[in-house]
């Protein structure tokens, strides 16, 4: 094997051991949604985006160290609240340890959000999330709308702008096997 051969080939295997293939096949808009548990309530039961079918959901990532996170819950439950939760719903999905988000659940008890936590990463891996903020809008079919990764203040009117256009979609929800 030629010497730069070689060097491409440790290359690649190095990339699929740390992860990235799976980031840079992350969902984008009008992709569906992964299968699978986006995270567990403090009970310990699994939450699932096909209980949502027929709703516009947000799912976003968070975590306590993240000042800006912890900003973004309470307006996210304002676009919660003027839309109706027969229509939208928020899922804010802890990417900590169950413990830390044990012991944050109740300073946030105020917020009446479902809060989830994803302690294995799963739900993380499958989304495509490499930091935080991470904010994904679905659709009422189940597909993507947008993606926002690493956001901040600024980019709130596009975000409402798309959460708009996505309540404002007639969509048939799509049937999975």
């Amino acid at each position: 094997m030629s010497t730069r051969r070689g060097t491409l080939w440790t290359i690649a295997v190095a990339l699929y051991l740390t992860g990235l293939p799976q980031a840079w096949a992350a969902p984008g808009a009008a992709d569906p949604t992964p299968d699978g548990v986006v995270g567990k309530n403090l009970d310990g039961e699994a939450v699932q985006l096909k209980g949502y079918s027929g709703k516009v959901v947000i799912l976003t990532f968070w975590a306590t160290w993240c000042p800006y996170c912890l900003k973004e819950l309470p307006v996210l439950e304002r676009i919660q609240n003027a839309a109706g939760t027969d229509k939208l719903q928020v899922i804010a999905v802890n990417t900590e340890e169950l413990a830390v988000f044990r012991r944050a659940t109740p300073a946030l008890k105020d917020v009446k959000l479902l809060m989830v936590h994803d302690s294995s990463g799963e739900a993380a891996r499958s989304y495509g999330v490499l930091g935080i903020p991470h904010l994904v809008i679905v659709g009422r079919s189940g597909q993507i709308v947008q993606v926002y990764r690493g956001y901040d203040e600024s980019s709130l009117g596009a975000i409402v702008e798309d959460i708009n256009r996505a309540l404002a979609t007639a969509e048939k929800p799509l049937v999975r096997n």
